[in-house]
């Protein structure tokens, strides 16, 4: 996958928009079409109403679960420990909370504000081991570019 080519449509669908929904909702549509074997691509932002936890966001796929304990699956520990999970097999990962039982691996990237975690990008594909070490770095620079590029401090 041309990283550098989608990092240039994101910078493109970013430009003078600085507002979280739209970006984001661009963003998920962009990888979605762009990435080949995907079944859901989108967004878990942190909240802390009722409790610490990470609240559904801008998607592409099927309906997901709404929120997702801080800590728990994949999204959850993803923010917690604030690394990214590259897992290639969701059915051997303790806890792991299946919103689409088509999902067989996953990649989440921490989202950052001001030094904290304010989300994830979360990407599922029914393939097992379908996330390389290249998507987590061109993921990663994504999310650079979104965490540069948009006011998450809304959301904090």
């Amino acid at each position: 996958m041309d990283y550098t080519l989608l990092s240039q449509q994101l910078q493109a669908l970013l430009e003078d928009e600085r507002r979280l929904l739209p970006a984001l909702s661009n963003t998920s549509a962009l990888l979605f079409h762009q990435l080949p074997d995907l079944n859901w691509t989108g967004f878990y932002l942190t909240t802390k109403q009722p409790e610490l936890c990470l609240l559904l966001g801008p998607f592409q796929g099927l309906p997901a679960c709404i929120r997702i304990p801080w800590g728990k699956g994949v999204c959850g520990t993803a923010a917690k420990l604030d690394q990214v999970q590259r897992i290639d097999d969701v059915h051997q990962f303790p806890g792991h909370i299946a919103c689409d039982s088509a999902s067989n691996s996953e990649i989440v990237i921490p989202i950052h504000a001001q030094n904290r975690v304010v989300g994830v990008l979360d990407i599922d594909s029914p393939l097992f081991s379908r996330f390389t070490k290249e998507d987590e770095d061109g993921l990663v620079r994504l999310i650079q570019l979104l965490e540069a590029a948009c006011d998450f401090n809304s959301i904090i």
